[in-house]
């Protein structure tokens, strides 16, 4: 089953890929909200060759890619996503904050790589690491967003940006990373714990 799982959410990938790639919202939308999903699964695969993550690593990285699919589709502002929004009562569609926070869930693979490939003998810096690498992708990645919004065609632009009339959406967008990323940092210290102690002894 270790071996099958990447195929498993690899085929799922592709079947949501397809089904969203289907008549999306605003075609040039869904371009560029699926090329970096598309590198990133690239890269994932290509790790995938010389590095067996855990079945928590290949879930966490799977979250990200299919939220954010789902969301080139009809563009983050417009993603079915009012039961959320009612039940707490928001002003504005999160669907894009939960995309943002599972992008910390890569925080994760990245611990896993540094313990299991005996790159480093801290468990501090394999701690801390991981967000500070989410923390930095995150800024960059808001970056790419600016410039795609002041150079593509105005709608298109917006609906990329996904600001929602928030002047402080990049800010709470990699505030969502961030928290993502602890909370996966979280997750590796409880399973990991022992092996980090080891580190250390």
């Amino acid at each position: 089953m270790k071996l099958k799982l990447p195929y498993i959410l690899l085929a799922i990938y592709l079947l949501v890929f397809l089904a969203c790639g289907l008549d999306p919202y605003d075609r040039a939308v869904w371009w560029a909200e699926n090329l970096p999903i598309v590198i990133l699964v690239a890269i994932v695969a290509w790790l995938h060759r010389n590095h067996q993550f855990s079945h928590t690593s290949y879930f966490f990285m799977a979250f990200l890619i299919i939220l954010h699919t789902i969301g080139g589709h009809y563009t983050f502002e417009r993603v079915p996503f009012d039961w959320v929004t009612d039940y707490f009562n928001f002003e504005r569609n999160h669907y894009d904050r939960l995309a943002h926070f599972s992008v910390g869930f890569y925080a994760f693979p990245i611990a896993e790589i540094l313990l299991r490939g005996k790159r480093v003998q801290s468990s501090f810096i394999i701690l801390t690491y991981p967000i500070l690498a989410i923390v930095t992708l995150a800024g960059v990645y808001e970056i790419f967003e600016w410039q795609y919004a002041v150079s593509a065609d105005e709608e298109a632009g917006i609906a990329v940006l996904g600001s929602q009339g928030d002047i402080w959406d990049a800010q709470k967008d990699i505030l969502a990373d961030t928290l993502g990323s602890i909370f996966a940092i979280t997750i590796f210290y409880y399973r990991y714990h022992r092996n980090l102690k080891q580190l250390n002894s």
